[in-house]
């Protein structure tokens, strides 16, 4: 069997656009993959097609080969638009040995060893009596554990002030526990907007016990920040999101600096990258907490990736998962995982168990660059 083309499709599914991949062989097997760097699709497309010129021809069962080829073959290793390619390439080729085998991913991973996968949503709400209802909702769903956000932005959702941001959502979140209890895992999540000053201060404002983890409060770029921070709050990190390497991930693991590791299969460089970073976090007992917010076909291999390790604590997954999400489009994706409440069951059939109807793929891409944040003071500050 051989490789005889890599399709890149960066289209529009839902609300926003998805980079998916399909690699096809010469025995009609084919496999898809996708790509989680949002926002800079077309540039991974760029990549893919490049890779493309000397992926065609190959065995696709030699996926850990293929992988060291795609990262090693250039000069200039790594980076997150290449690994964002590879990952797209390498679920494929996972999900055609799959397909070539006949058995689900999670049995080229080690074997199953979980019924279903554990997930997690996100509510938000602009009170704290709106937090609290989002939150209980999600309870009564079958949710055990969220993040709980606190709407931070104005009218327009480009003007961020960090400390208004930090007072406003202490306030909520110290009301939602005192309602919710202790037996709720509750979450929040910065996306990288503060400080180091800023995230002391706002773990500061908060009785012990009022999160349970808080992801990305500070950009990632310098561990010793994060380090730093570390020593300063009691709270657990969840870190790892943006991360497109095992080498990344390597200072926080090895320095205890964060205690989740976010790990995103289809940015780090796929399964085959993915699941060496799981056996180096369990060897830290450091839990997965895998993020996963793009379409089926990162749910499918994300979830076979976590039905595998031992360690994982929860799947991240959109609270309105289901037909009425857009990015799970059952006229595109007509197979795809089971999605309830609180958690996601990987169908016992070749592959991934995604399908994708090519033909529905028809919404073009959508060029968008996204908008930064500004302060009140007119300065940029992180999206």
């Amino acid at each position: 069997m051989h490789i005889t083309d890599v399709i890149a499709y960066p289209v529009w599914v839902g609300f926003r656009n998805q980079m998916l991949v399909k690699v096809e062989t010469n025995e009609g097997i084919y496999g898809w993959g996708e790509s989680g760097l949002s926002g800079r699709e077309l540039g991974v497309k760029g990549i893919v097609e490049h890779y493309r010129e000397f992926l065609v021809g190959k065995d696709p069962m030699a996926r850990g080969a293929l992988w060291q080829e795609m990262y090693r073959s250039q000069y200039f290793e790594g980076g997150r638009t290449l690994t964002a390619a590879i990952s797209a390439i390498d679920i494929a080729l996972h999900d055609i040995v799959g397909k070539k085998l006949g058995v689900p991913v999670y049995e080229l991973l080690g074997g199953k060893q979980r019924n279903y996968v554990p997930t997690f949503a996100t509510g938000i709400g602009d009170t704290p009596e709106e937090m609290i209802d989002t939150a209980q909702a999600m309870i009564a769903e079958g949710f055990d554990c969220f993040r709980l956000h606190r709407q931070a932005l104005s009218e327009n959702n480009r003007e961020y002030e960090p400390r208004e941001a930090i007072a406003l959502t202490a306030e909520g979140l110290i009301k939602a526990r005192e309602v919710l209890g202790t037996r709720p895992v509750i979450g929040y999540d910065f996306h990288h907007r503060l400080s180091v000053a800023e995230t002391a201060s706002f773990c500061q404002m908060m009785p012990n016990h009022t999160l349970d983890f808080l992801e990305e409060p500070i950009r990632d770029e310098t561990p010793e920040a994060y380090e730093a921070l570390r020593k300063m709050v009691t709270v657990p990190f969840a870190i790892g999101e943006e991360f497109a390497s095992k080498w990344q991930f390597l200072p926080y693991i090895e320095r205890g600096i964060t205690q989740y590791a976010r790990i995103d299969v289809c940015n780090i460089g796929g399964l085959t990258e993915a699941m060496k970073v799981v056996g180096w976090a369990e060897a830290h007992y450091i839990d997965l907490m895998p993020h996963n917010p793009l379409g089926p076909i990162c749910v499918a291999a994300t979830a076979h990736m976590s039905m595998a390790s031992g360690n994982l604590s929860w799947l991240e997954i959109r609270e309105s998962a289901g037909e009425s999400n857009g990015f799970y489009d059952k006229e595109i994706f007509p197979v795809q995982p089971e999605i309830v409440p609180g958690k996601v069951t990987v169908l016992d059939r070749p592959g991934l168990g995604v399908e994708v109807d090519e033909a529905s793929l028809s919404e073009p891409f959508k060029f968008s660059t996204g908008s930064p944040l500004r302060r009140k003071d007119g300065s940029l500050t992180n999206s």
